[in-house]
């Protein structure tokens, strides 16, 4: 759409005020809609724009972490909320921290004193017609707006309650101890099993039926009641505590699948199932849980195989309303039906403040494309930027699409083995990744590029 006066965006939140920014710094002028404080979400409590809800982390700040190479891309293209999360760090280690409510305010004062940006305090509940719109309303998505976003723009199914089990990467999982195979040996292999043994498998359930549970927010805890009727998306630390053998007859069931190293069947087995295309990333099945983060990693590590797995995502189960999005978005994050309509933030499909701030990004500098008629800017799958955009518009293999953290195993794989473990691996894909970016840093006229020897300090913390 080109010759547009404006661009709207609803929601302040990272994703939002990260668009709104890009859209800005690029001569469009922006109204950004906040219901806020004229309306709060049960999560939110400050009149601040990027209010962060949960922890004042940004996780890791290296480059050898997923999360981190998407700091650093975010950073050399000039991304907003990294320019604030470096002006309000506090120490915290190897991690980025910040000083949140400083952290708001920087935002907030940067997005109101920009003369492009128009703040609008007011709940919006559909999408002005004609107009190129970015909505990032985020996962607490007010009744109306996920209504028309449904009905109206034919988004059918939004969820509201995301229930999925733990991924991990294929290169962490014990091949001399897991095995592939179908049940009865039926089509392809398409599984890989962890089997166990009566012993283990005591030690592993005694563990499990009394690990600590997360704390769920109040507006996950009405919803977690309401799914207690529905059996699929019972956690797996439920379902074992209605007796010793419900797993064994459930997700556990080792009928069928013969090891054929052995010729026997275990007395129980985890079944592993592809995530993606690749076969880089595989989901642990039946295993939807709301075990604390550092419970699923000392819990889930017993399970024969996965005694050094690399968790990619933990298991969660919390409200968040976000699309099917492969059925519906582009890999600029605009609508498929309706290219003047971009989606950002965790509605996308994307999980995590920085994620969130990566698909704000990528929808800011596209929806201004779009109004200078100008091509989408797609980023390569060997950036993380990139892989985050490419997993929201292709999905995976594992039937429903669910959200995702940013992690190596999206990013397009090497196309050579490296020696020296997992850290040399991903630092060359880090180091191809940020070289990748350059060209496309220059295409948008990102000014904070830098190589790496002249980016040093953010790769290593100072």
């Amino acid at each position: 759409m080109e010759n547009s006066k404006f661009i709207n965006v609803y929601g302040a939140g990272l994703a939002g005020c990260e668009a709104a920014w890009q859209i800005a710094k690029r001569g469009i002028k922006v109204r950004l809609y906040e219901m806020k404080p004229q309306k709060y979400t049960p999560a939110h409590h400050s009149e601040s724009f990027a209010e962060l809800v949960c922890s004042n982390s940004l996780r890791s700040d290296r480059v050898t972490n997923a999360v981190g190479l998407l700091k650093e891309e975010l950073y050399r293209m000039d991304s907003l909320i990294m320019e604030a999360a470096y002006a309000t760090r506090v120490p915290a280690g190897s991690a980025l921290a910040v000083d949140r409510k400083l952290f708001s305010q920087y935002v907030t004062e940067k997005i109101k004193s920009h003369p492009n940006i128009e703040i609008i305090s007011k709940e919006v509940s559909e999408v002005e017609a004609g107009v190129v719109t970015v909505i990032a309303t985020g996962p607490l998505t007010s009744e109306p707006m996920a209504r028309y976003i449904e009905e109206e723009l034919g988004c059918e199914g939004l969820h509201f309650f995301d229930a999925a089990a733990p991924i991990v990467d294929a290169s962490s999982i014990n091949m001399d101890v897991a095995y592939a195979a179908s049940r009865y040996d039926k089509g392809d292999p398409d599984y890989l099993n962890c089997p166990m043994n009566r012993e283990q498998y005591d030690a592993f359930y005694t563990e499990l039926i009394t690990a600590r549970e997360a704390e769920l927010h109040d507006f996950d805890r009405d919803m977690q009641k309401e799914l207690k009727v529905f059996e699929g998306c019972m956690p797996v630390e439920v379902m074992a505590r209605r007796g010793y053998d419900t797993l064994r007859y459930g997700p556990l069931k080792p009928v069928g699948l013969v090891d054929k190293r052995t010729g026997e069947e275990a007395y129980a087995v985890v079944q592993l199932r592809k995530e993606n295309s690749e076969g880089s990333m595989y989901n642990l099945v039946g295993f939807q849980t709301h075990l604390a983060f550092p419970e699923q990693k000392r819990v889930f590590s017993m399970i024969p195989g996965l005694e050094n797995a690399e968790f990619l995502r933990y298991g969660i189960m919390h409200r968040n309303t976000y699309l099917d999005s492969p059925k519906y978005l582009n890999a600029d994050y605009s609508m498929m039906a309706n290219k003047d309509i971009f989606f950002a933030g965790q509605m996308t499909g994307v999980e995590g403040y920085i994620e969130s701030t990566g698909s704000g990004f990528v929808a800011g500098i596209n929806a201004a494309a779009r109004v200078h008629g100008e091509e989408a800017v797609i980023f390569p799958k060997t950036t993380m930027i990139g892989a985050m955009s490419h997993y929201i518009s292709t999905g995976n293999m594992s039937g429903d699409f669910v959200p995702m953290n940013a992690n190596f195993g999206i990013v397009e794989p090497l196309d050579h083995r490296v020696k020296g473990g997992k850290i040399a691996k991903y630092e060359v894909v880090a180091k191809r990744a940020l070289e990748a970016l350059r060209e496309y840093a220059e295409k948008i006229g990102a000014k904070n590029y830098k190589t790496a020897e002249e980016n040093e300090c953010h790769e290593n913390n100072s």
